[in-house]
């Protein structure tokens, strides 16, 4: 397939984007370096600096939609991270421009596209559901409140809006990613690795996670699998709690998991994104399940397994 990818790279980008080419897949990857050193390469591969609707770039509106145009596929990543920083109302402000406005941007190229793409996989997260205590959370669950919700919901109309012009859409939710070097789990494990770490908050609440080679693996089945479109979470089927998730990393590490951090002290230390880390909510990967996607890592033990070495080290 030719396959235009924006959010190349982020962590997830990375990845996938190296996963597609070695699939023979023809990639152009957007994205708002001008220099592209230390980006995966490969001659299947093409980076290309543009106007993500935020900034300027050397690809405006008119190459994007000659891009698309070649394009049988789009996948969706663009957006800042979202657990870097607390979220003030300026921090909020970028959050959400960087998702809608490239969503937007693309969706209205395909919209003056002559030739438009078969499938669209845009990038979600479980926040969407917002903090659920009790019972299993589908894709079929309301949204929730807070801002992660707000925004999630924002995100996902915007992408929306491509269906309108005969475009099967997939919504990837995706949960906590899990992986190697770059990924946020390393921010998690670092007290561990200091012996001073535990479950945030009471632990209690639920965790979803994934292994960044589900993600990569779930966008590439939604690109292939024709009767997969909508909502689908992104999420392990193994469903933990923050403090077994916690209890499980500290034994891969080799340390104990014995100092939970008290929920007052998170607030005071990142905010409002302290709703996020604070809830939490039992998601299930329901559609998943039914168009037959097998997980690479479905429990937590194996893909710990897969990232770190029985002393706590990085495997290569």
């Amino acid at each position: 397939m030719k396959i235009l990818l924006s959010g190349c790279t982020g962590f997830i980008g990375r990845h996938l984007t190296r996963e597609l080419s070695l699939e023979g897949h023809e990639i152009v990857s957007l994205t708002r370096r001008t220099e592209y050193d230390g980006l995966f390469s490969a001659r299947n591969v093409r980076y290309v600096t543009w106007n993500d609707g935020r900034h300027s770039g050397t690809t405006g509106p008119a190459a994007i939609i000659s891009l698309i145009e070649e394009t049988d596929a789009i996948v969706n990543l663009a957006g800042e991270s979202i657990g870097k920083g607390r979220w003030t109302e300026a921090r909020k402000k970028v959050l959400v421009d960087s998702r809608v406005k490239p969503t937007e941007t693309i969706v209205s190229a395909v919209a003056e596209s002559k030739k438009k793409p078969q499938v669209m996989v845009n990038a979600s997260a479980v926040g969407y559901y917002g903090n659920v205590d009790e019972g299993e959370v589908p894709e079929g669950h309301p949204a929730g409140e807070g801002f992660l919700a707000s925004l999630c919901v924002e995100w996902e109309q915007a992408a929306k809006r491509v269906e309108a012009h005969g475009v099967r859409l997939v919504l990837l939710r995706i949960a906590f990613v899990v992986g190697g070097e770059g990924s946020a789990l390393g921010r998690i494990a670092l007290p561990f690795r200091m012996f001073v770490g535990g479950p945030i908050g009471l632990g209690k609440q639920w965790f979803p996670w994934v292994h960044v080679a589900d993600v990569a693996g779930v966008a590439r089945f939604a690109l292939s699998n024709d009767g997969l479109r909508g909502p689908v979470n992104v999420a392990a089927p193994e469903t933990l709690t923050m403090k077994k998730f916690c209890s499980m990393l500290g034994r891969a590490l080799g340390r104990p998991s014995w100092a939970p951090v008290p929920g007052f002290a998170v607030r005071l230390l990142v905010g409002e994104l302290a709703d996020m880390i604070l809830g939490g909510q039992k998601v299930v990967p329901e559609a998943l399940d039914r168009a037959g996607y097998r997980f690479t890592f479905p429990k937590l033990s194996e893909a710990l397994d897969a990232i770190y070495r029985p002393d706590g080290s990085r495997r290569g």
